[in-house]
């Protein structure tokens, strides 16, 4: 059994009002020095046997289609 992370984060150019909420809130609870926040989504995907690259290339359609929007969000696979 093998599991595969996969990272969903905005794309750069795409404004995150969650991430700028969190940003203020480190000020005022004094964590300082933080310049920037994003937020993103992590997902956990347990396939059974190992991972091939044709495994890997459906996870990574897994990822385009289901996990993310293409649109505005970027993705990274990683096999733990």
């Amino acid at each position: 059994m093998a599991r595969v992370v996969v990272d969903v984060m905005l794309k750069p150019e795409i404004l995150d009002p969650q991430g700028q909420a969190i940003l203020g809130a480190c000020g005022r609870l004094g964590f300082t020095g933080v310049s920037d926040v994003r937020q993103g989504k992590r997902f956990e995907v347990e396939v059974d046997g190992e991972v091939d690259d044709a495994r890997l290339a459906e996870l990574r359609k897994l990822a385009e289609t289901v996990l993310s929007n293409p649109v505005i969000e970027d993705f990274e696979l990683r096999v733990e």
